[in-house]
């Protein structure tokens, strides 16, 4: 890994966030003004420029709901085998969920503790937040819509998943991607993957224009929230290498499980910072769960699958996304929001993570649950913490992956797989 590949993955996230710096500033020194009522008056100092955000945000909704359905019905339906769940698979997949909603708790109580956002924004009343889903309607809508109709809308996200995935099946079903179908839901997905890269072009130009407008409406608490979020987010990261990912080791290796581990974890932590990629890290994984003496089937099946569905970084970054914007509208996550709060972290993060587009889709699966009436502002908010807090939640779940290595040999060959590794490669 070289600087120039490392300067070239970092390049357009260090263009986003310098295009949120400067809209900002430029909201700074020309605030809107206000009328004698303490409203803002649209069309008034930054103000000017939310249409170059808005027509981002518009683009991004209206190519929402073909990007979700393509990608997700087209994976399913191309599967080459509908029996690949087995004794490595199903534990590496619980393994998953499980490390994923440990995480999501674990942000759950210190946003309880160190809520993000204090205060409501000025000038955004807290009643203009639609009421979040009760449980029983958190079930019923996850699973179904009214009708078809209702699916072809960008509230509908759950149910359109459910909706894909079912069909997905079906087509692989009929035959899978030899049918016409099939090769048309490949086909559509190629399609949409272009149309989203075309749009996010114009993103730093769009999120120049949302954070000036953002500035000049709510004021410089904006930038505070922002830096008291990272507060909490970058710490913590480095707070659960060295205590969940120990435990991790000792629970899959035993006692030389954290010696090991420690020894062989910094290449992918360093690689998966440098480049941005929990893909880009498969083979830095690979080759130190070799050298570590992790079963060769152990390691093909964890790695692929974890770069795409191991996120406890992304469990960390949906809480603290939820809990950012709640407070943005004067409310507080509390113990009634615990399982619905944790329910959408795993599912956004460690079930779309490997949809292609699936950090999009996780950020709208965010607002048709929480924000409903509200995702025009929630939206962007939500997507400018992604791109903040990415390089350590890559980090997590990159490196991570090789951690749970330990724990599905530990089920696929052993308490003492460990031991009988270095035992035999002291011997040879």
């Amino acid at each position: 890994m070289n600087k120039k590949s490392i300067a070239k993955n970092y390049a357009f996230l260090a263009v986003m966030i310098g295009a949120m710096v400067l809209g900002a500033m430029v909201g700074w020194v020309f605030p809107a003004a206000v009328d004698e009522g303490g409203s803002v008056i649209s069309g008034t100092g930054a103000t000017v420029l939310k249409p170059f955000g808005t027509v981002f945000i518009n683009m991004m909704f209206c190519v929402v709901v073909p990007m979700v359905f393509a990608s997700i019905s087209s994976a399913v339906a191309n599967m080459e085998s509908r029996k690949r769940a087995g004794k490595i698979m199903g534990v590496t997949v619980g393994t998953f969920v499980v490390t994923g909603a440990i995480a999501a708790v674990i942000m759950y109580a210190l946003m309880v503790v160190f809520p993000p956002v204090p205060s409501t924004w000025t000038n955004l009343a807290a009643e203009e937040m639609g009421e979040y889903a009760s449980m029983a309607d958190l079930i019923v809508n996850f699973f179904t819509a009214s009708d078809f109709s209702g699916l072809l809308t960008r509230r509908a996200m759950l149910p359109l998943i459910v909706f894909s995935l079912l069909f997905g099946f079906a087509v692989n079903l009929n035959g899978g991607k030899s049918t016409p179908v099939g090769k048309f839901l490949e086909d559509l997905t190629n399609v949409m993957l272009k149309f989203v890269k075309i749009i996010t072009y114009y993103a730093p130009v769009a999120f120049f224009g949302i954070f000036a407008d953002l500035v000049a409406t709510y004021g410089p608490q904006i930038t505070e929230n922002y830096i008291r979020a990272l507060a909490v987010y970058y710490p913590l990261c480095f707070v659960y290498i060295f205590t969940a990912w120990p435990l991790f080791a000792w629970f899959g290796g035993g006692r030389d499980g954290v010696r090991v581990m420690f020894r062989h974890i910094t290449k992918p932590a360093v690689v998966s910072l440098g480049t941005c990629s929990s893909v880009a890290t498969i083979p830095t994984n690979m080759e130190e769960a070799a050298d570590t003496g992790i079963s060769k089937d152990v390691a093909d099946m964890v790695l692929p699958l974890g770069a795409t569905m191991h996120m406890d970084g992304s469990c960390f970054s949906c809480v603290l996304k939820i809990a950012f914007v709640l407070g943005v509208f004067g409310h507080s996550l509390d113990l009634k929001m615990l399982v619905p709060v944790i329910l959408v972290a795993v599912l956004s993060s460690v079930g779309m993570s490997g949809v292609p587009g699936g950090g999009y889709i996780g950020e709208y699966i965010i607002c048709s649950i929480f924000f409903p009436s509200q995702m025009e502002i929630a939206f962007p908010i939500l997507i400018a913490i992604g791109n903040l807090v990415d390089p350590p939640a890559t980090m997590i779940n990159a490196a991570g992956d090789y951690v749970v290595c330990f724990i599905v040999s530990r089920f696929a060959d052993g308490k003492d797989w460990l031991q009988k590794a270095l035992a035999a490669r002291k011997s040879a």
